[in-house]
């Protein structure tokens, strides 16, 4: 009886069995992007545990038991997540899908053709942050220093300024929060290079671009900088810095819910001591000596709106005696008196799906030179020369994003100059006035996470040359595989001639053209970027010397510049050491300002290379910086004037070879010690260490027939310094950044 019984409950199982086996649906298909099968797409019923993953030719099979409308999941974090609808009954299913790619913001191809950035942004290519800019040896903590250990970027020793891909310093044009910063270094004379107005701690990031920049830039017709302050300080703290050279103040102010700042520094320095205890190359009878002070506030409002506002005044005197290569004198003396304010304020806001950026900035700026015999404290002689500008910036932008890596951005900038210069020999002052109204609109395409494009269209109005241009900029990105990418840069770029040589001659605008091809690799901890370029210059000013002064008479120059450039930097390969290495070679050609033919330009070298290197060690609590600077030889001209102040070439050579090699050690005493209120970091620096005896270039007397080398201030120059910082402790950034 029992088996009887058994024998029938098997039957109803297996009948069960096989009625659910029969209602089992197959559904089938195949997962396609570009016309190709893809690996590792999760294809799945909605709502249930039914579904597969599809092989390597994007086929994909499974069962179900599942009946009616149901929707069929196809989803890879890669790839737009796609449904379709099924009506499952008792047929096998066959369905195919089309899959899109997922654009991300993170894994987006980056434009980065001509330019180099260092900043928080994700999707920026860090190279050079400001902890990298205070290690580099040699590099004094200025940002412009620091780039010139970059491709692209000359090492000019004896005047101011970037000087890039065979542009002068006058080409290079300096931005912070988006407005422009007029008089970005301090005052200086001929032969000394005055150091950067700004301290670099009070940038978040930079963007360093050489070549075919964003059309939200103009003015330049070589390169532009663009500094993006910090939003607010990390905490309250007390900054002193001490040195035999200068000492320092500064106190910085944030409430808990860092919506409030202000902060106030100062800074007082005097070169007075190293000249007694250092040899230098120059004779000063005023060592240089200098005074600034600086304020900030920061406001961030209920919506997310951020006000900055930055203010600098700064003073500087020096005098300087130099051997006379004219005969009827012994001595050129020269003396400076300077001084400068500078106004910085912006506001960023976010207006539902736009971002509202407004900005203006303000300098004022005196340069009194005095050429007399001996220092003098008078303010006004015969033989000085006064020069003061005023010069207003205001701009205004808008961007909408259409997806997350697309944006169409547009605005509206005003520029105002006034320069008036004072002759002591010239019974009519100079003056100088002119206003550019510019307009530009902007658009970043992102048509995958393999391909992007950048297009931009500038356009300026000058008063002091009466005319409009028109400058339309363009770029492209591709991903050619997982780490490489590749960028390629078009742009034509604008720039009025330097104000000194606007006078009784009609002028129009310079004019640059860039191209630009960029191959980079980038992984964790490595980078590498090779880039080519080519430069045609139209439009360059002529002078000619009228009333002992060159004055511009045409718009007739040209040039070129062309090359090639590499970097490599590697955090990775050689243990707790980070390296960085760049080349570039140059050619270029110029027939400009007092050229009577097309020349290499004299503040121009052919081959440059930097290697910077560094290493922190944690037991010793130290870090060992070093960098070494080659520069193959400028050539430098001797031109003279025939009667009617045309110039002509006299005679021409090559300067040696320029070699530096720097080193700087940081000490942290402090360091683990996070209970302790004061952090400190002395910092010992030498600037040419191996003492090589190098040469910029040559002075020439009016006759042609003398001359003197152009010299740095000091052959090797020391620093010994203590920073002191009550409230952050820095000392986890020395060792996460490898000082």
């Amino acid at each position: 009886m029992s088996t009887v019984i058994i024998s029938k409950v098997l039957a109803i199982v297996l009948i069960i069995m096989g009625f659910f086996m029969n209602a089992q649906i197959i559904i089938s298909g195949k997962v396609n992007f570009k016309n190709k099968g893809v690996k590792d797409i999760s294809v799945t019923l909605k709502d249930t545990y039914d579904g597969a993953t599809t092989d390597e030719n994007g086929n994909f099979s499974f069962q179900t038991s599942e009946k009616g409308k149901k929707i069929l999941v196809f989803s890879n974090p890669k790839f737009v997540e796609v449904e379709k609808t099924l009506l499952l009954e008792t047929n096998a299913i066959t369905i195919n899908a089309d899959l899109k790619e997922q654009i991300s913001e993170i894994d987006a191809v980056v434009i980065s053709a001509g330019s180099i950035e260092a900043s928080d942004r994700k999707r920026a290519t860090v190279l050079l942050t400001p902890i990298d800019i205070y290690t580099t040896a040699g590099a004094n903590g200025q940002v412009s220093s620091a780039l010139e250990t970059l491709p692209g970027a000359q090492k000019i020793g004896e005047t101011e300024g970037l000087f890039v891909r065979g542009g002068t310093g006058a080409e290079t044009k300096f931005f912070m929060d988006g407005n422009l910063v007029n008089n970005f270094f301090g005052n200086s004379v001929p032969g000394l290079k005055a150091m950067d107005r700004l301290n670099t701690s009070l940038f978040k990031g930079n963007v360093f671009s050489s070549g075919g920049y964003s059309a939200m830039y103009g003015q330049a017709l070589s390169s532009v900088l663009i500094l993006e302050s910090i939003d607010f300080p990390e905490r309250n703290s007390v900054d002193i810095g001490i040195s035999p050279i200068f000492v320092s103040g500064e106190f910085q102010n944030v409430n808990d819910e860092k919506t409030k700042s202000f902060g106030i520094a100062a800074a007082y320095s005097n070169l007075g001591l190293m000249t007694k205890l250092l040899k230098f190359n120059n004779t000063f009878t005023k060592a240089p000596e200098s005074f600034g002070t600086n304020f900030n506030f920061r406001i961030k409002n209920k919506s997310g709106g951020i006000l900055k506002y930055y203010g600098s005044f700064d003073t500087n005197r020096l005098g300087l005696q130099n051997e006379s290569l004219e005969p009827e004198t012994d001595f050129d003396n020269t003396s400076l008196k300077g001084k400068n304010t500078f106004h910085n304020i912006s506001y960023r806001q976010k207006l539902g799906r736009y971002l509202v950026n407004l900005g203006s900035s303000y300098t004022f700026n005196n340069n009194l030179i005095d050429l007399s015999n001996n220092y003098q404290e008078s303010e006004f002689n015969l033989n000085s020369i006064d020069i003061t500008g005023n010069y207003f910036n205001a701009k205004g932008t808008l961007e909408r994003k259409i997806n997350k890596i697309s944006a169409i951005r547009g605005g509206i900038e005003f520029n105002q100059t006034r320069e008036n210069t004072d002759v002591a020999i010239s019974p009519v002052p100079y003056s100088f006035n002119d206003r550019i109204t510019s307009v530009f609109a902007e658009t970043d395409l992102g048509f995958s996470n393999h391909f992007s494009a950048k297009v931009g269209l500038r356009s300026e109005y000058s008063t002091a040359v009466n005319q409009w241009n028109l400058a339309p900029r363009l770029a492209f990105a591709y991903r050619i595989s997982k780490n490489w990418t590749s960028s390629l840069a078009y742009g034509i770029f604008y720039q009025n001639p330097e104000n000194q040589y606007f006078g009784t001659h009609d002028l129009n605008f310079q004019k640059a053209e860039h191209y630009v091809l960029q191959l980079q690799k980038s992984e964790e901890g490595r980078s590498f970027r090779v880039e080519a370029f080519y430069k045609n210059y139209e439009d360059l000013i002529k002078t000619k010397l009228e009333n002992y002064r060159p004055v511009a008479i045409s718009n007739n120059g040209d040039g070129f510049a062309k090359g090639i450039e590499l970097f490599w930097r590697d955090k990775k390969s050689i243990k707790n050491i980070d390296y960085w290495v760049s080349y570039s070679f140059l050619d270029s050609k110029r027939n400009f300002q007092n050229y009577d033919q097309s020349l290499f330009p004299n503040f121009a070298a052919k081959h440059t290379l930097s290697v910077v290197a560094k290493k922190f060690v944690a037991d010793w609590k130290t870090g060992f910086n070093l960098s070494y600077s080659y520069a193959s030889g400028r050539p430098y001209y001797n031109f003279l004037t025939d009667d009617n102040g045309n110039y002509y070439l006299n005679s021409k050579g090559k300067v040696k070879d320029f070699n530096a090699l720097n080193f700087s050690l940081n000490y942290l005493p402090n360091l683990g010690k996070n209970d302790s209120k004061s952090f400190p970091v002395l910092v010992l620096s030498v600037n040419n260490i191996l003492n090589q005896k190098n040469i910029y270039g040559y002075n020439f007397s009016r006759d042609g027939l003398r001359s003197q080398p152009i010299l740095p201030s000091a052959n090797t120059f020391i620093f010994v310094g203590a920073f002191i910082s009550f409230g952050i402790d820095r000392t986890q950034d020395a060792i996460d950044n490898n000082l």
